[in-house]
Parts: structure tokens; sequence; C-alpha cells
């Protein structure tokens, strides 16, 4: 039986045979910048329905020319394609299902979900063996999925099983340059990987071996309960490392003259969500500098933080990526729908971290004090501008008209929304609701009501109203 500890929260032993395993192949040629992989799931149905088919998201044909925009918005193009538009995508070549060759189809725009028909219907708590062989075209672009002057990031890149729920079935959301367009239920991992052995790797897992083959270096490595699995290559990469508990921090880069700060920043927030959250389930955590359109982006167990910010905002989104290891990674949710649950949380756990941190240029007075006058800003000229501004939070990535209107509702507005909760709650009760919520809701995906109701039993508080205000826009802020 699992040991009580920290594999009490990590293992779940019968759980962790309720689970989707996914075992991935990729070898890369850095002159082309393509990749030839397969993956073999192993799909556990976990619903109550007998199932037909699988549903499995292609995001990397949001990179697509036929998908133009879908990946990158407008006003991010020209830093995300330095060197003018370029596309990519993954091609699906054969897919067999417990051994037998079936055929597919691909669905979506831009061809983003494929569909897997079963050879026999799958029932509850049964197993599919599928077998989906694939080539992937890297776009030149400071994205998740690409190739850039310093970096190549595979993140995305695999099939991965679409989120099934019951009533509405498999997940078609399709891709959005807005925000985050995810939602994946855990799943056990190990990826192997081929690439030049001039170039290093920095993984999302544990890396078990490595070995030379031919003019490849071959790294195999697993992860086991995650959302998702990425890694980044690199020939310029320096890496540090620094132990907190029982995690360790490997720190991969190749411009940074201040790395020791930057990989205590790392090992700090780790330290400080540990202690305020709950304990962190994986034994590493990768921090990454590559190519990055953004300031950065969290997946389990690896950030990756652009090579284009400097100075405290650096640091700033160290921080926040790796508090999106407990509010996204851990404890999950639908990042499509409902965006608000990780990313204001996440936004608010970065200023808790400064409020507990003083020998940074920052505080926490001044990230709400900022806040405050951010939005309000905002709501002053986005009104002169539009006429009007609609300042809800719990709603689709979809239904934010743009990315200033999704940025300050969700962030800006979102660590308003926590301080004034914390405000009402008090500092106490605020992190035992913070901590309970972590605990109910780890490897899960969560929603706004469980949200609600787990601070609401917790604190003794009824908070429905409170969240119904903030979320549906009704607070509202005197402009001057």
């Amino acid at each position: 039986m699992c040991l009580v500890t920290l594999c009490g929260l990590f293992c779940g032993c019968e759980q962790q045979n309720q689970l989707t395993n996914y075992d991935i192949f990729i070898t890369y040629n850095d002159f082309t910048k393509t990749a030839e992989g397969s993956v073999v799931c192993d799909y556990f149905n976990a619903s109550n329905n007998a199932l037909s088919l699988v549903m499995f998201d292609l995001y990397a044909n949001a990179f697509s020319e036929a998908a133009d925009g879908m990946a990158v918005g407008v006003s991010s193009e020209a830093k995300a394609y330095p060197n003018g538009k370029n596309y990519g995508g993954i091609a699906i070549s054969d897919v067999k299902v417990n051994s037998n060759k079936v055929d597919f189809a691909l669905e979506g725009k831009a061809d983003t979900k494929l569909c897997v028909p079963l050879v026999e219907n799958l029932f509850p708590d049964e197993r599919a063996k599928i077998e989906i062989d694939f080539s992937i075209n890297l776009p030149n672009v400071n994205h998740r999925f690409g190739w850039g002057d310093n970096a190549v990031n595979f993140a995305n890149f695999y099939p991965v099983a679409c989120r099934y729920t019951e009533g509405d079935g498999f997940c078609k959301d399709e891709y959005i340059a807005n925000g985050d367009p995810f939602c994946s239920d855990v799943a056990n991992y190990s990826v192997t990987v081929s690439y030049p052995q001039n170039m290093k790797i920095a993984c999302g897992g544990d890396e078990i071996k490595s070995r030379t083959n031919g003019e490849l270096l071959t790294t195999t490595f697993t992860s086991k309960k995650v959302r998702d699995v990425s890694f980044v290559l690199s020939e310029n990469f320096k890496h540090i490392s620094a132990k907190t508990g029982k995690t360790t921090v490997d720190y991969f880069y190749y411009d940074d003259s201040d790395a020791q700060g930057s990989l205590a920043s790392a090992t700090q927030a780790v330290e400080f969500f540990n202690d305020k959250f709950g304990e962190y389930p994986y034994s590493n955590l990768a921090v990454v500098q590559t190519n990055f359109v953004h300031g950065g982006m969290e997946y389990p167990r690896l950030v990756m933080i652009s090579d284009q910010v400097r100075g405290e905002e650096y640091k700033y989104v160290i921080i926040h990526e790796i508090a999106h290891q407990w509010w996204y990674g851990v404890v999950g949710n639908d990042e499509y729908n409902e965006p608000w649950l990780d990313e204001s949380l996440t936004e608010y756990s970065t200023a808790l971290f400064y409020e507990n941190h003083d020998s940074y240029a920052l505080s926490y007075d001044s990230i709400v004090n900022g806040a405050s006058e951010t939005y309000k800003f905002f709501l002053k000229i986005y009104g002169l501008v539009t006429g009007e501004v609609d300042t809800s939070m719990n709603r689709s990535l979809d239904e934010f008209k743009t990315e200033p209107e999704y940025v300050n509702n969700i962030y800006t507005r979102g660590i308003l929304m926590f301080d004034s909760l914390r405000n009402v709650l008090g500092e106490q009760k605020f992190y035992a609701c913070l901590k309970t919520y972590y605990k109910k809701y780890a490897f899960k995906i969560t929603s706004t009501d469980d949200f609600i109701d787990c601070f609401s039993r917790k604190s003794g508080i009824n908070l429905q109203s409170f969240f119904d205000s903030w979320l549906n826009g009704e607070v509202e802020f005197v402009i001057e």
C-alpha cells in the first residue's frame, strides 16, 4: 500500500491504475526543424458511458497556415514572428486500436481534432491501446510550439486525449490565441526524445536514462499524474540547480547575468507556496529560459520564461509561473471556459509571495495599488473607445473581445477580488481555505461552484453573493 506522506497526495495506488498512460517517442532533426514521432496511448475510460470513439486534440495544427490567427493574436505577431510569419503543424500518418489499423478522421478548424473510432465499444473502467504515428513541422515562432534563435519548444506537440465529461462528451473547444485554451485530466507519461548531441534538454519530468545513438543523444524521462508534458532543446543551455524541501529546482538559461538570483527566486517561490498552499508533489521542477512571445508559460513540472523579459519583471514571471504549479498544475480547471480560476488566483499568489519577501523591489501594497490604478485607467480608456466595458470575469476565452479586456479582467481585477476576499475572511481563514482547496481538489478538475463551496464551507461564511458580484462585474470602481 502507499505511504501516507507525500505519496499519500501524489500516488493513490488505486488511482494510478485508473489513469491514461502515454508512451511518446520523438526524433528531432534540427537542420529541417522537423520531428518524427509516435504515441502509444493506453486509454482508460473513466466515464460512466460506453465509448465508440476517442477524440484527441492536435494543438500543433493551431500553428498551421490554415489556422492563421488561432495561435497568435494580431497585437503579438511582430514579437512572435521576428523573421516573418512561419507555419507548422502535425500530420497523422497511421492509427491503430488494439493493434488493428483504423480509419481516422480530422475535425475542427485547421484539423485540430483527431477522431479515432474504436474497434468495439469501450465500457467504463476498460482500456484501449491507441497507437498514433505522426510527423511534426515546427514553425519559426516564439511560442509554446516552435523554434527561435536560442531554443526549440516542444509543448502541446503530441495528440492528447480530449477531456470527456458526462452530458457534453469529448471537449470540442477550439484553440484560441487569447489565454491558455487547455483542460486535461492527469495522466502518466513516458517520453523518449532523440536529438543532436550538441543540444541539451530541459524536461518536465524525471530523467531516467540517456544514451548515445549514432549522432543523436536519446533521453527518456517520465512524469506521473500530470496534465501535460513538455520539453525544451537548446545548444546554448547552462544549468544550475538547488533543492528546497523534497523538490530540486533546475534552472536552464543562456542569457541571465543574475542566474543565481533567478534560481533563488524560484526556490523561494516553491518553499513559500509549499508552506502556504500545500506540498508540491513532484521531485523536480524545471525553470527554462526560452524564446517566448509573452512573459512566460506554465506546464506541469516545467515553466517557460521569456528571454525578452528583464530585471525585476523576469523574477516576477518566474514566481507567477511557479504559482501555476499549484493552480492549474495540481489543482486543475477548465482554462478555456473558466480562466479566472487559475490565472486570477495565480496572479494574487504572486502578490502574496512579495508580501512575505521584503528583499525585492516590489511589495504587496505596490502590486495591489498598481492593480487598482491600472484597472481604473483601463475602464476609463476602454470606455471612451468602445462606449461600454464588460467587467465580468467568469466567461470563456472567446467571450473576451480583446486581449486588454482579458488581461485586465482576469489578472488585474483578479488581484483586487482576492485582496478584497482576504479582507473579508481575515488572513488566517483565507490561508486555511487555500490549503483546504488545494488538498481537496489535487489532481482533479475544479469549477467556480467548487471553489465558492469550498471557501464558504471552510470559512463558515456564505460567499456566493461576494463572488457573484465580482465575477459578474457588479463591483464598481470610482474613476476620476
